[in-house]
């Protein structure tokens, strides 16, 4: 394989890291807005709401893996690259 393809090919895998940390962030922050949504009747003395509700507040989990998968994947394609150009 040459240079050139080794570095599009790292190009592509930081791009699909920093993908997946932006899709991470986003997942999270819903994740983050349902916890709030979800605990605030319990301040405002309503009715709580069903449980799938409750469901929704672990997207700030899936959130945190996703984007904890993106930096993983950017760290090995930076660590890659060093490797190869050096």
């Amino acid at each position: 394989m040459s240079n050139e393809t080794q570095a599009n090919s790292a190009r592509n895998e930081s791009n699909t890291g920093d993908r997946l940390v932006r899709a991470g962030v986003i997942v999270f922050f819903v994740g983050a807005l349902a916890t709030l949504v979800t605990v605030a009747p319990l301040f405002l003395h309503t009715s709580p709401f069903p449980p799938i509700a409750y469901a929704v507040c672990m997207l700030m989990g899936v959130g945190f893996l996703i984007a904890g998968a993106g930096v993983v994947t950017s760290v090995r394609t930076q660590r890659r690259a060093e490797s190869a150009a050096g």
